[in-house]
């Protein structure tokens, strides 16, 4: 697949370059999806609280403007976070929010790519993280990106990644607000919703284990999976 992101052209409008102006504006916020201190805070919390320690190498997978990697890269020592998006103007607005944090002194290492290659990083990884990236993306996407973590994960890693769940096939044919948060989600447009035999399948086409944690208290109601080694 061409590095190019109009890969995603049809797809999401996540590919669309933030001008100097509106990252100024800190539009960037926005185009992650906004609750900037709320949603940060709460993947932080919830990656400690699963094990993740400041020794930790850990790869943020659609890192966005670093909504969540700004709180990574304040609790993780120097070096040990990896961030990788498609889109070059939201990590540039990310470079932005740490220097405004305070954390310009830290050694953060950030990558554009569109099609999760994480291997440019040459690091094995304890604990990966994909934020409301999966939401946005078709099944072939997510199993090229579960097989993809797969091959940088340390053995006894942990990918950590959010999904729209519905209960049921009849919930999978139709559009769903989802509660809290009141987005409407469908099956075969962005915003993207699965069933967890759907996700248990993509699991298993990338040779990974499913473990479904649920809810993690998120706002708009994306559901926590949890995917590891076989």
């Amino acid at each position: 697949m061409p590095d190019s992101p109009n890969v995603m052209r049809g797809v999401n409008p996540y590919h669309v370059q933030l001008t100097e102006e509106k990252i100024n504006n800190k539009e960037h916020r926005d185009a992650v999806g906004g609750l900037w201190e709320e949603l940060g805070t709460l993947q932080l919390n919830f990656l400690k609280k699963e094990g993740l320690l400041p020794t930790h190498n850990l790869l943020d997978m659609g890192c966005g403007s670093l909504r969540g990697g700004v709180k990574f890269v304040e609790y993780l020592d120097n070096n040990k976070y990896f961030g990788l998006d498609i889109n070059q103007s939201l990590l540039d607005a990310g470079k932005i929010e740490l220097a405004n944090a305070g954390l310009e002194n830290k050694t953060v290492n950030l990558a554009n790519s569109n099609c999760f290659d994480a291997s440019q990083f040459s690091v094995q990884f304890d604990c990966a993280v994909a934020i409301s990236l999966f939401t946005h993306l078709s099944v072939n996407f997510i199993v090229q990106c579960l097989e993809r973590v797969k091959s940088v994960l340390a053995e006894d890693g942990k990918f950590y990644a959010t999904f729209f769940v519905v209960n049921s096939k009849d919930e999978f044919f139709s559009s769903v607000i989802q509660k809290p948060g009141e987005i409407k989600t469908s099956h075969y447009t962005d915003p993207f919703h699965y069933d967890l035999a759907i996700i248990q399948l993509m699991a298993d086409y990338a040779g990974l284990s499913l473990d479904y944690i649920g809810d993690w208290h998120h706002p708009r109601n994306q559901k926590m999976c949890c995917f590891s080694i076989k």
